[in-house]
């Protein structure tokens, strides 16, 4: 296999699926202590009826020589200084001995064959996956910022198996397919690894690269082939923000800045950054949700809404909730609502105010 430090390599990406994996050392310790136990099984049966063989030097079979006669015999030698002279002896050859040197045969050169039906398996997988996959996520970059993205996709109901990885470190993809994702290791700016992970059918495409630039050449790689689908990006510079939209990006995140302004938030109001730092933990505590106003609802304003709302998105704008557009509600409108979620086991409760509000809230 040809190292990752070659440059041709390099270029070629390495599509992982999703697979129980077992190490090489207990297969191997598997396939031994099989052989093993053929081996006895002969050895027994050959001495359990060492009267049915003739030895032709001493014309007498002993343990030895059973264990002798068991090893020429399953491994095809057969010197033929010992042979079954008896009945029962040439039926046990015909009966037991042969198919058992079968399958001696078999798992002496099973590491071979199970490769060769490993490699013809990923091949068939491979094809199938490509030929079915459509509608899925692509996250370019499986570090920090990606694995905090598919997480909160999992924790939105996103299925696992409709997330595809693209890294150009192999150990990281290594991770992510024992994570349970399709996984791809190469250059993400480069059109022939999107392509292997089918960007062109991609239903959304997450940047979480490290670097801007990076990010930069990812999202136009990306738009090129699929001009349809939803682009997030990341990244560190808010002034690499309007390259990224330039791009094809969609939404642009600003890592370094977003944390900027939580580390200021924490120091001046630890209230309103805790709440910030619950939303942003999606699937426990508070989360912000979109979903298509009711038509019971239709005709009223905002306000009247049961849960807490704080923004219509309507013809593809976002209004907040004071907006004078927002005062009646129309057919087709999406609400950003407040929900509660069940906090995770061990997860520190709500502190009470000293009106017992918040207690008062949850009955």
């Amino acid at each position: 296999m040809p190292s990752w430090n070659d440059t041709e390599a390099a270029r070629r990406p390495l599509v992982l699926l999703p697979s129980a994996q077992q190490g090489p050392l207990r297969a191997v310790a598997k396939r031994v202590g099989v052989a093993l136990l053929l081996l006895f099984a002969v050895v027994a049966v050959v001495y359990a009826d060492r009267g049915g063989y003739r030895d032709t030097g001493d014309g007498r079979l002993s343990l030895l020589d059973a264990f002798y006669y068991a090893t020429v015999t399953v491994s095809t030698t057969g010197y033929g200084d010992i042979t079954p002279v008896g009945d029962t002896a040439r039926l046990v050859n015909i009966v037991f001995i042969t198919p058992v040197r079968v399958l001696f045969l078999i798992v002496l050169v099973g590491t071979t064959l199970e490769v060769l039906a490993e490699r013809t398996r990923e091949d068939w997988r491979k094809s199938r996956w490509r030929a079915r996959v459509r509608d899925h996520i692509v996250v370019a970059g499986y570090g920090t910022k990606g694995r905090s993205a598919i997480k909160t996709l999992l924790s939105t109901g996103v299925d696992r198996g409709s997330i595809v990885v693209v890294d150009p470190d192999p150990r990281v993809v290594a991770e992510a397919a024992e994570a349970g994702f399709v996984s791809i290791a190469g250059d993400a700016t480069r059109s022939s690894v999107l392509k292997q992970a089918a960007v062109q059918r991609a239903r959304e495409i997450v940047v979480a690269s490290a670097r801007d630039d990076t990010a930069v050449l990812i999202t136009l790689t990306a738009r090129q082939l699929n001009p349809h689908a939803g682009i997030q990006a990341s990244v560190r510079e808010s002034e690499n923000v309007p390259l990224l939209r330039q791009s094809g990006a969609d939404h642009v995140v600003t890592s370094s800045e977003a944390a900027g302004r939580l580390l200021g938030m924490s120091t001046s109001q630890p209230s309103v950054s805790e709440v910030i730092e619950d939303l942003l933990d999606q699937g426990s505590g508070l989360d912000l949700v979109s979903r298509e106003v009711r038509p019971d609802e239709v005709g009223g304003p905002l306000s009247q809404v049961r849960e807490p709302a704080l923004a219509v998105v309507r013809d593809g704008r976002t209004l907040p909730f004071d907006h004078p557009r927002c005062t009646v509600l129309e057919p087709g409108d999406r609400l950003i609502v407040a929900r509660s979620s069940p906090r995770p086991r061990g997860a520190p409760a709500e502190r009470e105010g000293a009106d017992g509000a918040s207690a008062a809230s949850e009955q």
